[in-house]
């Protein structure tokens, strides 16, 4: 309310001088109106610059909001997602997820239920963003959907005081899709907030987190020769018969986290803390079977109902001690974990429930270790270990280390190890539907080796990179949908890089990488080679009030013996004889981006081509990939 008087004054006659703080990290962080006792009496407004408006996750770096209209925001504001999705390939609508093309390790599929394609959508613990503005600030990120429908993310945050932000933001997509039943429903919202007292002693983060992922399940078209006969009467994709047209599936994602560290001397003389940390996270997963659908998969098991749920659920508690000062952080402590994985399907009769039900007390050990020297080297090593008699031993470290040996040129390296039970989707399944009902108790545990790293290039603004796997008892499911192990190791190898070509206005972005399965290529089908080409004109215009960017891109990836699909358990299960090869097609989308003040539009057309050519890309065997569609999607940031 002072403020606002303040500036009442200022407007009846005092003399304002305003300073442009064009720099923040020269200009000292102080409230936005300062008043001057001095001998003038004056006011010095500051007017807030872009670095005012800051965000970090509680174990990165703060960064500025990037407001900046560069070609990597064309490959992310263009994905319902928000993400940069190269070696993925899109199922035919937006919210229905995609199979990955190369492969990686997702660190949120251990100890948790969380099937391949409902992964795409997820926000982990280190996901979350944590904010610190100077005035109140909106963000909105807009996307059209296929058919009917939008997708829209709503952020708002904002500081009370110095030391205290909350944000909250949502999430809600719909969109009907071009096939029969392939309506996707997705929604998240977030709560954050992040505290640090005046004297520096005591810093909180905390968040609430609700994620859905929905989905209408299809089950791929019934005839591929009718979708390749070119019939005009199919090009409205919803007159094609579908697999499957009553049943759904849902994931539920929820999580309550609170983590906070108390330095209980001076930090800046003794940089020692505790640190405390409790989160519960439950994720449940729900297939729901059309009652007009049991003829697809054959014969159902008698006085099941036709609806089946599995869920699990991680109760975490860690202790810490912290040694943290500027250039070096350790921290060390223990963690307890009650987990829970069930499913049920209710038995039609008043007398009983079909349930299982896993739960067990674990107990570990965390680590991390973090070294930053001259600006030009950087350690980021953590380590964790738990062991329970349900799931096992559970082992991962990860390890980074980035150094910049001569200016512009940096080398960012990696070797990461993990021993862990198979994802929760592989161990527990009951479904009404015959032979996809599986409890698989006598698993061991899935090592992961990954050695790797990337080297940047002052030319060409180029990285190279390059990554290898080992991977011991693999697992996979079977044509079948039941899962199992490799009896020996798959190796992995990755190599490719990334650069843009310039001529004055015009410019060249590629992306290329390699991949090859060394040995067990059957378990784990992949493209050889995965592509991406942007040719682009970008400028400024209308007297520098805008800036315009225009362009073609070009995705490939090489023809390979696609996995199928599952429905039912949402997962990739090894081709039946029925399967055929995918990939082999180029898809161009055309584009014209335009970036006015702090508002950046993105419109695209996405596989335009298919209005002149027959469309023969899929993302899975009887999975059509989509047709021509135009997008359109708007970023708006709004600083108040």
């Amino acid at each position: 309310m002072r403020y606002i008087i303040l500036l009442l004054f200022a407007c009846l006659g005092l003399k304002a001088q305003v300073i442009n703080k064009t720099d923040s990290n020269q200009v000292k962080m102080d409230d936005t109106l300062v008043v001057d006792n001095g001998k003038k009496d004056s006011l010095k407004i500051f007017k807030p610059t872009i670095s005012d408006y800051r965000f970090r996750t509680q174990f990165g770096e703060q960064k500025v909001f990037d407001t900046a209209f560069t070609v990597q925001k064309s490959y992310i504001y263009t994905q319902y997602n928000n993400r940069d999705n190269f070696g993925k390939v899109q199922f035919a609508n937006i919210g229905s997820g995609f199979q990955n093309l190369v492969y990686y390790n997702n660190p949120e599929r251990n100890l948790s239920l969380l099937p391949e394609r409902k992964s795409h959508f997820i926000l982990g613990i280190g996901d979350i963003k944590y904010y610190d503005v100077k005035t109140p600030t909106t963000s909105f990120i807009y996307h059209t959907a296929m058919r009917n429908g939008a997708a829209l993310q709503t952020t708002y945050t904002q500081n009370f005081g110095k030391n205290l932000n909350l944000a909250v933001e949502y999430m809600g997509l719909r969109s009907q899709g071009f096939y029969n039943n392939s309506l996707a429903a997705n929604n998240s919202v977030v709560f954050s907030g992040h505290f640090n007292s005046e004297n520096k002693k005591y810093e909180a983060f905390a968040h609430f987190i609700h994620q859905n992922v929905n989905n209408e399940e299809y089950g791929g078209i019934s005839d591929l020769d009718i979708f390749l006969s070119g019939d005009s009467r199919f090009k409205s994709r919803e007159n094609l018969e579908v697999n499957l047209n009553s049943s759904d599936s849902r994931y539920s994602y929820r999580r309550y986290y609170y983590s906070h560290s108390f330095a209980p001397f001076n930090p800046e003389r003794y940089p020692f803390k505790i640190s405390h940390t409790i989160f519960h996270q439950g994720n449940k997963y729900y297939f729901n079977l059309g009652s007009g659908d049991s003829a697809f998969f054959g014969a159902l098991i008698p006085n099941r109902s036709l609806s089946s749920k599995k869920f699990s659920e991680n109760l975490s508690n860690t202790a810490s001690l912290v040694f943290d000062n500027e250039k070096f952080k350790l921290d060390a402590g223990i963690r307890h974990q009650r987990i829970t994985l069930g499913a049920n399907n209710a038995i039609q009769s008043p007398e009983s429930v079909a349930e299982t039900e896993l739960k067990e007390n674990r107990l570990g050990a965390v680590g991390h270790l973090k070294i930053s020297l001259w600006e030009k080297l950087a350690l980021n090593s953590s380590l964790e270990y738990s062991n329970g008699k349900q799931f096992g031993n559970y082992l991962r470290s990860a390890n980074q280390l980035k150094f910049e040996p001569i200016p512009d040129y940096f080398v960012d390296a990696k070797v990461n190890f993990q021993s862990a039970a198979p994802s929760f989707n592989y161990l527990l399944n009951v479904s009404p539907i015959t032979g996809h009902n599986y409890n698989f108790t006598d698993f061991k545990n899935e090592s992961i080796l990954e050695v790797g790293g990337t080297v940047g290039l002052k030319w060409f603004d180029a990285q190279v990179f390059a990554n290898y796997f080992r991977i011991d008892n693999y697992a996979y499911f079977t044509s079948a949908g039941q899962p199992q192990q490799s009896g020996s190791s798959l190796n992995i190898s990755q190599i490719g890089g990334d650069a843009t070509f310039s001529y004055s206005k015009f410019h060249l972005n590629t992306r290329l990488l390699f991949q090859s399965n060394l040995s067990n290529k059957e378990l784990l089908p992949a493209p050889n080679f995965v592509g991406r080409a942007n040719i682009y004109w970008q400028s400024k215009a209308f007297k520098d009030a805008a800036e315009i960017m225009t362009g073609l891109k070009v995705h490939y990836f090489t023809k390979f013996a696609s996995r199928d699909f599952s429905p039912v358990i949402n997962e990739f299960v090894l081709p039946d004889s029925k399967a055929y090869s995918i990939g082999g097609q180029p898809v161009l989308d055309a584009y014209f981006n335009m970036k006015v003040k702090t508002m950046q539009f993105y419109v695209e057309a996405q596989n335009f081509t298919t209005t002149f050519i027959q469309n023969r890309t899929y993302t899975a065997p009887y999975y059509p990939f989509y047709d021509f569609r135009l997008n359109i999607g708007i970023v708006w940031n709004l600083f108040h």
